[in-house]
């Protein structure tokens, strides 16, 4: 009986060594940080580099002969569409309107006295107490008379025309620049040489490229359902000045999208119209425009950190699957502040690794301790 209960305990003891080895021989989880997931509807803003331009620009030219008599705005100041700029000396084409009126009044004389020539021969024609060839002469007198009255009117008219433009008015509201000509200067009618420009700067637009193949591929995606929320003349686009880095305060509106690509940069150009009351915004500033381009639903955000790539630049990301480390591939949409837009490769509830990557591999087994999204993006 006592060699059975050593017997028994010895095999206890053995028992025990064998669990304990095995323990032992079993790799440890290893702690790592994690971050679930869960699908949700995400807003495609993409950023695209642009320039300001003007909303319109009007360079001003003289359109008659002449002396600048004077000039009537203050340089930068703001002008109204119609303001007067610059009066050309009008002797000269005033002379010529009294001249046209003058010969207007003659060639109406004339036509009266044709008309009452030709009126005279009607009863007489019929009669015969004048030959054929003189009532049709008398009629061809009427109409050259009709004709020249005609040509003087159009001969005032013209003349009339070249006065008012002796007067240099502003075609356009918006800001005048410097003048190129003073008084005393001689002009010429639609020289090369500007007299001044003025710049209409609210509102203003802003041209941004994107790259061809993304604009196909987005366009793609509105076709098949994928994205939405796209609608024409109600895209939304925020603006990044570069020289300060600060937000403008104003959303414009996505006015057009060029039909052609450029061949040298490969880029489509996206032209989008900004209120700009304060004049903050000049023509020819470096901006980066965030064009809202609807939403995708069912997608990801994943955290940069937790995303990495093979030497073929394909993407993926550990996930905790069954207590143990799972590799998943990546379809990513775009960057967004700190996280990748994922639209394939990650479940709803995933729980992906962000925390511990160095330390681990695929299969092996993890222990995992949730983070804060906020402290996994850092």
């Amino acid at each position: 009986m006592a060699a059975l209960v050593v017997l028994v305990a010895a095999c206890s003891e053995q028992s025990e060594g064998d669990q304990q080895a095995a323990a032992q021989q079993q790799p440890q989880a290893t702690p790592v940080g994690t971050v679930t997931l869960n699908a949700q509807t995400v807003g495609l803003v993409e950023e695209m580099p642009g320039r300001t331009v003007a909303f319109r620009q009007a360079d001003i030219r003289p359109q008659v002969d002449g002396i600048i008599k004077e000039r009537n705005f203050t340089e930068g100041a703001f002008v109204e569409a119609g303001q007067q700029l610059y009066m050309i000396d009008q002797e000269v084409y005033l002379a010529r309107v009294d001249a046209a009126q003058a010969e207007l009044t003659r060639q109406r004389a004339t036509l009266d006295q044709t008309t009452k020539t030709r009126s005279r021969y009607d009863p007489l024609i019929k009669s015969q107490a004048v030959s054929q060839q003189t009532y049709d002469d008398a009629v061809a007198a009427e109409a050259q008379a009709k004709a020249a009255v005609a040509a003087a009117r159009a001969e005032l008219e013209q003349a009339r025309i070249n006065l008012a433009y002796t007067t240099v008015t502003a075609p356009i509201s918006g800001q005048i620049g410097s003048s190129d000509y003073s008084e005393g200067a001689l002009v010429t009618a639609n020289q090369s040489a500007k007299l001044t420009t003025i710049t209409q700067l609210d509102p203003i637009y802003v041209d941004v490229t994107q790259a061809g193949g993304r604009l196909l591929k987005i366009k793609e995606a509105i076709r098949n359902g994928r994205i939405k929320g796209i609608e024409e003349g109600q895209i939304e686009v925020s603006l990044i000045i570069d020289a300060t880095g600060e937000e403008y305060p104003h959303k414009g509106t996505l006015q057009f999208s060029d039909v052609t690509v450029n061949e040298t940069t490969g880029t489509v150009r996206l032209r989008v119209v900004f209120p700009n009351p304060d004049g903050t915004l000049l023509p020819g500033m470096f901006v980066r425009g965030q064009v809202r381009q609807g939403h995708l639903e069912g997608a990801f955000l994943v955290p940069q950190k937790a995303v990495m790539r093979r030497p073929d630049g394909s993407a993926y990301a550990y996930v905790v699957e069954d207590g143990k480390v799972a590799s998943k591939d990546l379809t990513i949409e775009q960057s967004q502040g700190q996280d990748w837009l994922v639209t394939a490769g990650i479940e709803d509830g995933a729980q992906v690794i962000v925390d511990g990557i160095q330390r681990i591999g695929p299969g092996a087994p993890v222990a995992p301790q949730p983070v804060e999204t906020a402290k996994a993006a850092e």
